[in-house]
């Protein structure tokens, strides 16, 4: 098995050459079947990754990030990378023509996850300069798209989502930052915070795409966006002041600032009272940009794991020489668990963003519509999913290594630190499960859901746990539409099924996997990561679809001791 930078783009080349949907997309992105397109980008990104990034994120840990002045300030080192990965382009790889490259989505969250791998707290910067940068393109004025979009993606300039306040935070109906026209200017006032590279010395200018009360309709309908440059264009203060940077427990490298606006100038884009649609666009890229954060920083994890367990012997016969840890059954049970965590999180992202790409490219209405719904069920489980596989195999890595995963000698107690907030931001698991629950099952009459269970289905025919699995999760579904009107029962069990979901759509990837993958060493660690988690499938199905539809009278005594029931 080929853990390093080169196993790595190995698997994800592999996942890319057996995406569902191939000759669809050979027609409505031909760039994505182009040959040698892939190879050449992926050894691209796995050598800077290698190079750049992984020797920079110990220094990103221990304090290449300072506050001096009441602005942040970067060290030399990162600020050089910074300009090294605009440089290269990596920025507008999917921005169309004459902006980028135009290249397929599924190309970019390849590269993303090995950037990852590399630093996580760099790639964060990127993010928000990617997918601001299309959001201006769809949304915002020609005027305010040609002054920005340059900028943003030859990293000249920087951008950030600006939407949580103090008492606001996935409650997005409860902003309170207002904003107030000016002539032909508007002026925000207000508070924002998690705003992850809110102030920095990496660009030159920050542009902030805030949501703002600019009405007085209550909730989401009152709220506007707005692009907030940090300064004027002659380089002076527009009224963006850094508070403070949060204490963290991991990625120091990515400084989390609670920022102030006192009257701001601001730009506003797309109609009044449309901010969170307008913003949409950015957020959903965003959440997809989850999946590889997490696949790519488990990847590392279990790079580390896998090497250590070779390397570390113990155990055996006392007259004999130690076994590697490898050799063990618990040793390699954790080790294959970690491994499938890591393989069908990638899968799950690449066929999301190839669901995205074609959803964008199609002309048909009805096609398109039918590709939305499946990239509104899929991406809850990309993000949800790949966030803990981050989590849980940087766990299971540091218990591979015992004692010496806990030191800061191994780089997994940074990866464990760095994980524990990606189940978090962007939309907690909480949050992600209900929204399943409210939103995809019930408000869209399970429409995407039922797209996935017919891909699903044709890969099943000669995967009966797969099989088993999706028939488990039908009557699941049943059984919670059943609940719409009883909405505190579901919602119990709403995680629950947000795991279902997410171990069947493993399931789907893994089936694939064993069938098309190959016997060649990629293919061959591949199908070692699928059978293991087919083979566990049924259990840990059964399971998720019983705590699913538990109900919620388990609740009541924590309820009734918090006054919240008669």
């Amino acid at each position: 098995m080929d853990t390093s930078y080169a196993g790595q783009a190995a698997a994800l080349r592999r996942h890319l050459e057996i995406l569902p949907l191939r000759d669809r997309a050979a027609q409505l992105a031909p760039e994505l079947v182009e040959p040698g397109l892939a190879d050449m980008l992926l050894d691209q990104a796995a050598r800077f990754a290698r190079d750049v990034l992984e020797p920079l994120a110990p220094d990103l840990d221990r304090g290449a990030v300072t506050v001096e002045g009441g602005r942040v300030r970067t060290s030399a080192a990162y600020r050089e990378a910074w300009q090294s990965f605009a440089a290269m382009g990596w920025l507008g790889m999917a921005a169309p023509a004459p902006h980028g490259q135009g290249l397929p989505l599924p190309f970019v969250t390849a590269c993303e996850e090995l950037f990852n791998r590399g630093s996580a707290a760099f790639t964060m910067l990127a993010t928000p300069g990617r997918t601001g940068a299309t959001l201006l393109l769809e949304c915002a004025a020609p005027a305010l798209r040609e002054q920005w979009v340059p900028h943003l993606l030859d990293g000249s300039w920087a951008a950030t989502i600006c939407i949580s306040e103090p008492d606001a935070g996935s409650d997005v109906g409860r902003i309170r930052t207002r904003a107030r026209a000016d002539g032909d200017r508007w002026l925000v006032s207000g508070e924002k915070c998690w705003i992850s590279f809110g102030d920095h010395d990496l660009a030159s200018r920050i542009g902030h795409l805030m949501l703002a009360r600019s009405l007085d309709a209550p909730g989401a309908r009152g709220l506007s966006l707005f692009l907030v440059p940090s300064t004027h264009t002659d380089g002076s203060p527009n009224g963006v002041r850094l508070h403070r940077v949060e204490e963290k427990l991991g990625l120091h490298g990515s400084p989390t600032c609670v920022l102030g606006f006192a009257e701001a100038e601001a730009q506003l884009i797309g109609p009044e009272g449309r901010g969170l649609q307008q913003m949409f666009r950015m957020m959903l890229l965003m959440r997809l940009s989850c999946g590889p954060q997490g696949s790519g920083v488990a990847s590392a994890a279990l790079d580390t794991a896998w090497g250590y367990a070779r390397d570390r012997r113990q155990g055996g016969r006392p007259d004999q020489p130690p076994l590697p840890l490898v050799a063990h059954a618990d040793v390699q049970r954790q080790l294959l668990a970690m491994m499938a965590r890591v393989e069908l999180a990638r899968g799950l992202n690449l066929i999301t963003a190839l669901v995205m790409e074609l959803a964008d490219r199609t002309a048909e209405p009805a096609e398109r519509e039918e590709l939305l719904a499946l990239v509104q069920f899929l991406l809850p489980l990309v993000k949800d999913g790949g966030a803990w596989a981050a989590f849980d195999v940087a766990s299971g890595a540091l218990q591979v290594l015992g004692g010496a995963g806990y030191t800061s000698e191994w780089p997994v107690e940074r990866h464990l630190r760095d994980a524990r907030v990606f189940p978090v931001f962007e939309g907690t698991t909480g949050i992600q499960a209900i929204d399943l629950v409210h939103r995809r099952l019930w408000k869209d009459r399970a429409s995407g859901i039922t797209a996935f269970l017919a891909m699903a289905r044709a890969d099943s025919a000669d995967c009966p746990e797969l099989s088993a699995a999706l028939d488990r999760l039908e009557r699941t579904v049943r059984a919670l539409r059943d609940w719409e009107s009883d909405p505190r029962n579901a919602e119990a069990g709403a995680t629950a099924f947000l795991d279902l979901c997410t171990a069947c759509a493993h399931g789907w990837v893994a089936a694939r996997i064993q069938r098309l993958a190959g016997d060649d060493d990629t293919g061959t660690s591949m199908a070692a990561a699928a059978q293991f988690h087919l083979a566990e499938l049924d259990a840990h199905s059964a399971r998720m679809a019983q705590l699913a539809t538990l109900g919620a009278d388990r609740l009541t005594p924590l309820a009734r001791a918090a006054g919240l029931t008669p």
